[in-house]
């Protein structure tokens, strides 16, 4: 038999990824891509609903997300044994814009991309600035004031921190503080907080919360209070609500 030569491996080719056509079927979605709006802050502004998780892809490029969260559910019916899967996944910029989404499904993978365009779908705006009075830095480093959060039976405090101290709360409130670009933070818990689920969802509650507070206007030079994204943060730069403005 003839000597047999070895043949080295090719080297495989690297696939290019290429863009996926969008076709917005929302008002919002149509307005991103045509144009007229270019930051997650004015569509916010618009009252209008997240319906597609590609209105964030388009204006928050920069989106991390971090898994909380996979519980294995079991069901028996006739024919037999079904699971699934449900997944609690977090998004968010590192810098004032964060969201929380659950999927369920039959394989892990599909389940995951299900949960994070979810939660891109549910992308709030938070406010940071300096409420410690330890610090008086005037930095959008922490919460401007105490906000609380419940789901279940987990009720969840934060409090303003100086800065240097960090994220003194659990490791689920961390990853979603640190996606929301908080980095010092005081953490106050109550009820069952290994419910991994409430825990998270009492985060998000609190931090739903810190948007819907009014604030007046002095209260925003003398704390130095941010909504959304690192920017201007004197009073005549800063853009607030009016429904958002205490009277």
């Amino acid at each position: 038999m003839a000597n047999r030569r070895r043949r080295g491996k090719r080297p495989q080719r690297k696939r290019e990824k290429r863009p996926v056509e969008w076709d917005p079927k929302t008002r919002l979605g149509k307005m991103v891509k045509s144009g007229k709006i270019t930051t997650m802050d004015d569509a916010l502004k618009t009252g209008l609903p997240v319906r597609e998780p590609e209105i964030v892809d388009i204006l928050l490029p920069e989106t991390d997300d971090e898994v909380l969260d996979v519980n294995m559910v079991q069901r028996m019916t006739d024919s037999g044994r079904r699971v699934k899967f449900v997944i609690t996944v977090a998004v968010g910029n590192n810098d004032g814009y964060v969201g929380l989404g659950q999927a369920k499904g039959k394989e892990v993978g599909s389940s995951i991309r299900k949960a994070i365009e979810n939660a891109k779908v549910n992308v709030i705006e938070i406010r940071r600035g300096c409420g410690s009075w330890e610090c008086g830095c005037g930095k959008p480093h922490t919460v401007p004031f105490a906000i609380t959060g419940k789901s279940g039976s987990v009720e969840i405090t934060f409090k303003p921190a100086p800065q240097g101290i960090g994220l003194a709360t659990g490791d689920v409130a961390k990853k979603i503080l640190r996606l929301a670009g908080i980095k010092d933070c005081w953490a106050f818990t109550n009820g069952k907080t290994k419910t991994t689920v409430n825990y998270a969802k009492a985060v998000f509650d609190a931090l739903q919360k810190n948007t819907q507070m009014r604030v007046m206007k002095s209260e925003i030079a003398n704390i130095g209070i941010l909504s959304g994204s690192v920017g201007p943060t004197t009073p005549e730069e800063t853009q607030i609500k009016p429904s958002e403005e205490a009277e």
